[in-house]
């Protein structure tokens, strides 16, 4: 397959065999045949509580030696490694929405206080969905630290007077301090209108030091890449894999993953921990917000894998990762 297979002439596709593109008529016939008249969608997220962790956002803000990762919620990380602060697709926002009176609301806050965050380094964005790029958070973000973003979304960052960013294509990769970073493939799609759909990029991001690996899947259907980005940039110390928003298959299945697709995503990319993230925070879909973890520990004792491996965090919780073994510096081949 061509490098940039992804391209197009008006923005981007997902280039891999058999995926089916979801339309308008497949919204409506989920929205008005399933949820209505199916009552596929009959659980309330008023049901389902959250018991956040007590995290110690001084010990956060002073520590520069310990690899760590804290769940804020849906596909936010505070990821700490090698004395930086990297956020991945950071929302604080009551509403994932265009407005804020309406669509998908928390269902628990953020795990941590947006005011007891650390300096942030780095921000990594994976795709321009309301869920994952979130204007009010960003513009309290800030020109103070640095953006990676992929193909296109530059023009949402400069109308917001950012200029502190680099956009990057699938497999290219930047270096910032000792930490590369590379944009990798995933099987998604982008807009925040009706009329920009796939006009920019979707990806994942690997981060690799000196000290660890880690793979950020962000927003994906399951393909043929994963396997690809473990040969090439595994084995990982740790994978963040989306678990949440997948039912009904029928609709979700080419562009978010069943946490069963999870665990096939985990062992694809060689990963030895599994941070479990997009569930628990907004009702996006029609399983019960709290099934997606269970679903996954299920998986992960049929397949008799080691259950101590797959951390799955409470809001605000963080999970301080042992330092692996100094990884030799491995020549890039995109």
């Amino acid at each position: 397959m061509s490098v940039n297979a992804h391209h197009v002439h008006d923005g981007f596709r997902n280039p891999s065999p058999g995926f089916e593109e979801k339309g308008l008529t497949d919204v409506l016939k989920w929205v008005v045949w399933d949820r209505f008249i199916n009552n596929s969608n009959s659980h309330s997220s008023d049901s389902v509580s959250f018991e956040p962790a007590e995290n110690d956002p001084a010990a956060l803000k002073n520590n520069k030696t310990d690899f760590t990762i804290t769940w804020i919620g849906h596909s936010s990380l505070l990821i700490q490694i090698d004395g930086m602060n990297i956020l991945t697709d950071p929302v604080w926002s009551e509403r994932v929405s265009p407005v804020s009176f309406a669509g998908p609301k928390r269902v628990v806050p953020p795990g941590l206080a947006f005011e007891d965050l650390p300096v942030i380094d780095m921000v990594i964005i994976s795709h321009d969905h309301y869920d994952h790029l979130d204007k009010d958070t960003i513009e309290r973000l800030g020109n103070k630290s640095f953006y990676l973003l992929p193909l296109g979304l530059g023009e949402f960052f400069e109308q917001l007077n950012i200029t502190n960013y680099q956009e990057l294509d699938w497999w290219a990769d930047i270096r910032i301090n000792k930490i590369r970073f590379v944009c990798v493939p995933a099987q998604h799609f982008s807009g925040r209108t009706m009329f920009d759909r796939n006009k920019t990029l979707w990806c994942g991001w690997v981060l690799e030091s000196n000290s660890a690996k880690i793979y950020y899947a962000g927003d994906t259907g399951y393909f043929p890449g994963f396997k690809e980005i473990g040969s090439r940039l595994g084995p990982f110390d740790v994978a963040a894999i989306p678990i949440g928003a997948y039912k009904p298959r029928w609709f979700m299945s080419p562009v978010h993953l069943d946490p069963k697709e999870a665990v096939d995503v985990y062992l694809d990319v060689k990963a030895k921990y599994f941070i479990p993230i997009h569930w628990g925070t907004f009702n996006l879909s029609d399983e019960p917000l709290d099934e997606p973890p269970k679903v996954l520990l299920l998986e992960v004792e049929n397949r008799n894998l080691d259950k101590s491996l797959f951390k799955i965090l409470k809001h605000g919780e963080t999970v301080v990762l042992p330092n692996p073994s100094i990884h030799s510096e491995l020549p890039y081949n995109p």
